[in-house]
């Protein structure tokens, strides 16, 4: 039975093993949508709100499942959308495909409606690989190179297909000379680093008294190879921020996030350390890490061009993670000497105790610390958590303790507002049995997250488990900003700017037939999160929070503290400002 393009695109992918894509239609992939309707449910389609966050949704997808992300969207205004969820992607190494319609081909330079050069367009973001469609015989390989490349360079690639060209009748290549007969299959990689890489490694490990371990999204699925290094060198264990989940927090020697976002013991971790093994991270921040000739350095990681990158490091080794480290640990020396991970254990006793007294200060009505610590104990085993950027990831970053099992992700290396929705839909569509738990500020959640919710609100009753919430942090500020003005430029807070209206975040989940709780007393917050734990549907909970309760750095500089001086004379809420300040600052130094 002969079939057309479109119908061959959807059968390919799910060869793949792709089955599920995110996306919204057009009239540039009306052949797309057709075939699509004929070919679910094995290939489940996901309708969104907009098509930057079917992008997203796939990165997310990529992040939960380890699989390669899938997304389409229509040509003109519908591609472009994708593609700041699709920076997402690149910036995190993350596998996604986005196909996206284009205009008729007998259309193509005549300056048609909705006709864009959707080659260059998306050759910055889908560098690897991006190609036009311009007869049926020639889709198969561009299908197959697409998702090869994606999984194997953990990157962006897309397929533009133009709509005339969806409808025409499919067909193989010819055995002829300018043609090519391409495979599906993911190609069985080396991931091992050769042996005598590998014994220089050690032997610069074995020569180390203070290790620090930094790790980052490469250790998602190398939980017990980290741990198991980490023991025989009596390392403490740093974690990037999307390697939040990598390691559970509940270890005596896991210092927790590191960087702007991160804790002090692993800030002073790494100021004293006298080697650095980092691991399946790009982390960004090179003042965070040791300075450069204080400590020796190894690294590993998946692709070679991250080696190196932040710090000068003694040895490079290209690998996967967990199998690197399988391979590693037998050439490694048993510490026995204690007393460097007793003062990591030490420092890390000293700081949750300043987490929670900083979490129990009081505040204009509520603390958002405090709303992260009392979700902590209560998160549920196998429970997913996103956070969106903003002041959010501060405090999922250091007050949630994840166990063994979690997920957890964000948008890194982009740090765009308003990706926390889309990933919890990603989380929930490829996971419809966990409990997932978005955390998300009122700016990004008026950015897009409210009209997501009506996504959420299409495909609930679909989900074996109906658990989802999206906790809303409602303090009127777009704080992240607000704090780095203060902070960092010393500006007092410029309202025009980043004052935001009020919303009934609580009330519009009613609207949709989810359920709304609304939270403004410090001493009902553990209540509020037993209530939406308990819920049987989806829930948007919202708190009422102080936007003026500093998120403070693991680290304070001089110049941060002088900036913070110079905006006292333009801060519109001083006050407040700085009894807050005073406050966590107090409980650093005297914690309860």
């Amino acid at each position: 039975m002969s079939i057309n393009v479109s119908e061959f695109v959807w059968q390919r992918l799910q060869e793949w093993g792709l089955n599920r894509v995110y996306g919204y239609p057009g009239d540039g992939v009306g052949g797309l949508d057709v075939a699509l309707e004929k070919a679910q449910p094995g290939m489940e389609y996901v309708q969104v709100r907009h098509e930057e966050m079917a992008a997203f949704m796939a990165s997310a997808h990529a992040k939960f499942t380890g699989g390669v992300g899938l997304c389409y969207a229509t040509s003109g205004p519908g591609a472009i959308h994708l593609l700041n969820g699709l920076y997402d992607a690149k910036m995190d190494n993350q596998p996604v495909v986005a196909i996206v319609g284009q205009q008729a081909r007998s259309a193509l330079g005549a300056h048609y409606q909705q006709e864009v050069d959707l080659v260059t367009l998306f050759k910055d973001v889908a560098s690897d690989y991006v190609a036009i469609g311009t007869v049926p015989s020639q889709v198969r390989h561009m299908v197959d190179r697409a998702v090869r490349i994606a999984q194997n360079k953990r990157s962006v690639t897309c397929i533009i297909l133009p709509n005339d060209l969806q409808l025409m009748k499919y067909e193989d290549p010819p055995m002829a000379h300018g043609a090519t007969h391409t495979g599906v299959g993911f190609p069985a990689e080396s991931k091992v680093p050769e042996s005598s890489g590998l014994q220089a490694a050690a032997k610069i490990l074995n020569e180390g008294k203070k290790v620090a371990m930094l790790v980052g999204a490469g250790c998602l699925n190398a939980t017990d190879e980290v741990i198991a290094v980490a023991d025989k060198l009596g390392a403490g264990i740093a974690k990037a921020l999307l390697g939040k989940a990598a390691v559970p927090d509940d270890l005596p020697f896991v210092t927790g996030g590191l960087g702007l976002l991160g804790t002090k013991p692993s800030w002073d971790m790494m100021q004293d350390c006298d080697t650095l093994l980092m691991v399946g991270s790009s982390f960004p921040y090179s003042e965070f890490l040791p300075k450069p000739g204080s400590a020796r350095g190894v690294q590993i990681d998946i692709k070679g061009d991250k080696l190196s990158l932040r710090y000068p490091m003694e040895l490079n080794l290209v690998g996967d993670s967990a199998q690197t480290l399988r391979a590693l640990l037998p050439l490694l020396d048993q510490k026995t000497d204690t007393a460097w991970r007793d003062t990591i254990k030490s420092n890390l006793e000293d700081w949750w105790k300043v987490l929670e007294s900083r979490a129990m200060n009081s505040a204009d009505p509520i603390n958002p610390q405090r709303v992260f610590w009392e979700l902590s104990p209560r998160l549920p085993e196998n429970c997913i958590v996103t956070a969106d950027s903003g002041s959010v990831a501060n405090w999922y970053g250091r007050d949630l303790k994840f166990r063994r099992g979690m997920k957890g992700s964000l948008s890194g290396s982009l740090a765009s507002l308003g990706a926390a929705t889309p990933y919890a839909i990603g989380a929930k569509m490829a996971f419809p049995e966990r409990v997932v738990i978005g955390t998300i500020g009122d700016g990004a959640m008026q950015m897009n997250g409210l009209n997501e919710m009506i996504t959420i609100s299409k495909y609930w009753k679909q989900w074996s488990n109906p658990k989802l919430i999206m906790m809303v942090l409602n303090n009127r500020d777009l704080n992240q900003v607000t704090w780095e003005e203060r902070v960092q430029l010393g500006a007092g807070k410029t309202e025009s700017t980043q004052s935001i209206p009020d919303f009934p975040y609580s009330k519009y989940a009613e609207l949709l037939g989810l359920k709304g709780i609304f939270c403004n007393d410090p001493e009902k917050v553990g209540a509020a999160w037993d209530e939406a734990l308990a819920a049987d549907r989806p829930v948007i909970l919202e708190f009422f929070t102080d936007p003026n309760v500093p998120p403070l750095p693991p680290h304070i500089s001089v110049k941060d503290a002088m900036h913070f001086m110079t905006m006292i004379p333009s801060e519109p809420e001083l006050g407040s400002v700085l009894k807050n300040s005073a406050k966590e600052l107090i409980s650093t130094i005297m914690p309860g």
